[in-house]
């Protein structure tokens, strides 16, 4: 940082989105589909916990991953909506210095225990199809509690490197981000100092916690989908694969979002398709992973069919 802006450098207590400034007239559909979205992921993700909770059936790995893939996708839509959904009834749509290190904490937090979850549920499919013999060793209670545990400590530690490399940049101004929420990158370019090592943490943090993750996922279900082959009846290869079927979606449709909103290359795309493509991996996809799970996989859809005439007797007896 020059002499020049040393002097010049104010301290910034707050933040000003951009992010939806375009449209004006639009802040009222703006609101009234970002409050259907988070409803709805809200209310697909708490039955898809209730359902594996009270269900048997679904006290098995795979539904126990499950759960907290759901209880994962709650913490990240709810770091990240509310805020939108105030700032649209705001002509400045702004958010605190520490609002904004505390969004980036938590985003980064549950992006990246998502990323190591998925892997592990991949495991957890590889082993059910290629040693279903020796499922009951591999993914044992203490597998699966260290697998969770183990996801969480590695958002956890790579989230509090990032936010404390965060809190110490000088930031000299503006105070606009180009964007509906906080995050790293955005920051790094408001800043006046040095930011070679928040850079270099971000690739090294982008290899193993994003990077790492996709390869494993990718050749777990390269031995798994080799494996279904080998089956002989196509009853079995349909019954294998089913098994998987809603996991590999919702790989696709993580890692596919995440790649497309980090790794593309920000010049030459508008604020438009910025916040479009954020929106898709921010926002919805916390919302189809349970409505994939539903569709995809008889277990969850015979337990909520459970759970919701569970309700209706009890609504009907409290009548």
């Amino acid at each position: 940082m020059t002499p020049f802006e040393m002097n010049n450098q104010t301290d910034v207590t707050e933040f000003i989105f951009l992010g939806f400034s375009n449209h004006p007239k639009l802040q009222g559909l703006f609101f009234l589909v970002f409050l259907i979205i988070y409803l709805t992921t809200l209310l697909g993700n708490m039955l898809i916990i209730t359902a594996t909770r009270i269900s048997l059936a679904l006290h098995t790995p795979m539904y126990y991953f499950l759960s907290n893939l759901s209880f994962l996708d709650i913490c990240y839509t709810s770091t990240t909506i509310p805020v939108i959904l105030v700032n649209f009834f705001r002509e400045k749509k702004t958010i605190s210095y520490e609002g904004c290190l505390s969004q980036i904490f938590f985003l980064v937090t549950c992006a990246g225990t998502e990323s190591v979850l998925l892997a592990a549920m991949a495991y957890d499919c590889l082993v059910a199809i290629c040693h279903p013999l020796q499922y009951p060793v591999f993914m044992s209670v203490k597998v699966c509690v260290f697998s969770v545990t183990g996801s969480w400590l590695c958002g956890l530690v790579n989230s509090v490197t990032h936010t404390v490399l965060a809190a110490t940049l000088a930031l000299c101004g503006p105070n606009q981000i180009n964007h509906f929420l906080c995050d790293i990158p955005l920051l790094l370019k408001l800043s006046c100092s040095d930011t070679s090592l928040n850079e270099s943490v971000l690739h090294v943090a982008s290899a193993t916690i994003g990077l790492s993750p996709c390869l494993f996922t990718g050749v777990s279900y390269i031995l798994i989908i080799s494996a279904i082959l080998r089956i002989p009846s196509a009853q079995g290869r349909s019954k294998a694969f089913s098994t998987c079927a809603s996991h590999l979606t919702v790989v696709v449709v993580f890692y596919g979002m995440a790649n497309f909103n980090y790794d593309r290359p920000r010049e030459g795309y508008s604020l438009d398709v910025d916040i479009l493509v954020s929106v898709l991996f921010c926002v919805m996809t916390p919302m189809l992973n349970p409505i994939i799970y539903s569709l995809r996989n008889k277990e969850v859809k015979g337990a909520l069919r459970k759970l919701a005439g569970g309700c209706m007797i009890v609504g009907n007896i409290s009548v």
